[in-house]
This record gives structure tokens, sequence and C-alpha cells, in this order.
């Protein structure tokens, strides 16, 4: 990649680095000659596993710290040239069972990091993970960038402020700071022990256990996207200086309804079996229906458009899965 050199021999946190995203992202890091540090609470529920960085635990550091940890932060965050800030509590259904961790993650945590940025490493660049869940349920499709927020749960209303609070810094501080947000993002090292980081996680566990999976409704519509393009947005983000204030959408090379992932999982594995039922009653309250985006502007001013089809992505991540399996249940 074209962007690559700006990471050699330069300092770089991942806040979330033992998750999904963020030790893919250090893999690729590593990869181009950077030196990485991965922040990581390692919190059960959220996603950390030290297995995502088999491979590279040598050429890493890693701080289990949580980002709520204002005073550990503080330490962490000087001399880095680069933040991605992609720590952060991402289950909806649990967002709304307990609020207020989801505030001091989601918003507090992330107001307190860009303070100290502001006093202790302002030139700092950062990348905070965003989501289209802050849209709700479309108004119309694909969407943009200038459609309406309306998130219809609590982790997209602290996911909101949190991003607003990336922007306003880059505005009024000149932090440098911008905004993806993330669309069913999917791949190797997602967390497939439950549902809370994307419903495909759990799909594939039970396709492997060979159980059959259920699918609620069906015929909605979604876009998804590899870990390894998200990756590559990601540090085009960080390393162009057009990013600087702006949020982008990403988004899949092709849209699918629900029914038809579920048949592309199965024809990826080769064998398998799944149920299409009803909402259960908790989650259709906070279903968006149809959903995709429109990712023109990141690809007009950035470069990017994703790479991976959907039939490729879910066959590399089952079979990355057939041989880890057991680390992620």
């Amino acid at each position: 990649m074209e962007y690559g050199k700006s990471f050699v021999d330069k300092s770089v946190l991942i806040t979330g680095g033992l998750g999904f995203i963020g030790s893919t992202l250090a893999h690729r890091l590593v990869a181009v000659g950077a030196r990485v540090t991965l922040v990581d609470s390692l919190i059960p529920e959220y996603g950390g596993n030290l297995h995502n960085i088999a491979g590279i635990e040598d050429k890493v550091k890693v701080n289990i710290s949580d980002v709520r940890d204002v005073h550990s932060m503080k330490y962490i965050i000087r001399g880095q040239d680069y933040l991605f800030n992609l720590a952060g509590q991402t289950s909806h259904m649990d967002s709304m069972a307990d609020p207020f961790t989801d505030l001091e993650i989601n918003c507090t945590a992330q107001l307190a990091i860009l303070e100290t940025c502001r006093n202790h490493n302002s030139d700092i660049k950062i990348v905070f993970a965003s989501t289209r869940q802050l849209y709700g349920k479309p108004d119309y499709l694909p969407v943009d960038e200038k459609h309406l927020l309306r998130p219809v749960d609590v982790n997209g209303v602290n996911k909101m402020a949190g991003e607003r609070y990336h922007i306003l810094y880059n505005n009024v501080y000149g932090v440098r700071s911008c905004s993806l947000r993330l669309t069913n993002t999917y791949g190797p090292r997602m967390r497939i022990k439950d549902a809370r980081q994307t419903f495909l996680g759990i799909w594939i566990r039970f396709i492997l256990e060979e159980k059959p999976f259920e699918v609620w409704g069906g015929e909605q519509l979604r876009d998804y996207t590899y870990v390894d393009d998200v990756v590559e947005a990601l540090m085009a983000a960080a390393c162009k200086p057009d990013a600087a204030g702006r949020i982008f959408n990403l988004g899949g090379k092709k849209v699918y309804s629900l029914a038809e992932t579920a048949q592309i999982l199965v024809k990826a594995n080769g064998d398998g079996r799944f149920m299409v039922k009803q909402f259960p009653e908790d989650r259709k309250k906070i279903d968006i229906g149809d959903y995709y985006s429109d990712f023109t502007s990141i690809r007009e001013t950035l470069g990017w458009q994703p790479a991976i089809d959907l039939e490729d992505g879910l066959y590399r991540t089952l079979t990355y899965y057939k041989k880890e399996f057991a680390r992620y249940v």
C-alpha cells in the first residue's frame, strides 16, 4: 500500500488492541515497521484475546489497562505518533441493560482520552472507530454521511457523543482526528462466543459446532466489510491529511439479505443448517430494518473501497476458525 511507509518507525497506540479489529491492525502495522503499543482491559465480555497477537507477541508492547483509567492513559499517550481509538462497548443489548457502563466507556473515557491528547500530545493523529448504529432506522438507502443521526439504543447515543468529541477537538483544539463509521465488520479474530460484536459471530460458532443457527427476520438487507479492508481504511485515514475533521462511512461491495448471507455462509463451509425465525420482542424494538452504506466520500477523499467480497471473506474466516476454534469459545 502506498501509505504503509507513513508508519515505518512510528509509535502507534491502539486502544482495544487485543480485540478483533485492533489486533488485525497490529499485525499489519508490525509488518510495515511500526512500533506498536496495545492497550486492552481484557474484560471478558468485550472481545480481547491474547491469542489474537499470536506471531507478533515479541514485536508489540501490551498494556493491560482500561481506557477509563485516566492516569494510565496519560502515561501511555505521551510520545505516540498515531492513536487508533478502537476500544469500546459494542453490544447493543448490554448497553440497554447497563447504560452507565456504556456511557463510561463510549463517552466519558473518550473525552478523557482527547483531553489527555490535548494537554500532553497535541500532535498525535487520531482515528476513532464509530458505527453505522448512529443512523438508526434509515430514511433512505444507501445511507450517506448527510443522513440524520437517530440512534435507537444507548450504545448508539454514546458512540455518537464519542464521535462528536473527536471532531470537536479537531476543529477547536487542532488535535487531528477523524471518524470511520463501521458496518458489520467480520473476519478472523472476531468474537464468536456470542453475538456481542455481530450476529455473524454466533452463526459461525454454531455452523462449526454442526448446530443449526437462527436467522431473525431474514429479509433485512445488509452490507459487510471484511476486517482487512477495515484495516486499510484505518491506515489511510490516519496518514492522509484530507481526513482531518471528517467522518466517513465504510461499506461492502454488495448488498445481501440476511437469508442470502446465511446461504453464503453454509456454502462457504460446505455444510450447515439455519432456521428463519421472527425477531425476539426485545430485539424488534431496536431493529433498524434494511441498512447499507454509501461510501462514496471515503472513496473520493482517501481512495478507499472494499476489495474482499463476502464469499471470499467468509471462506477465509471459516478457514481460520476451523484451525483456531478452541481459542475463541
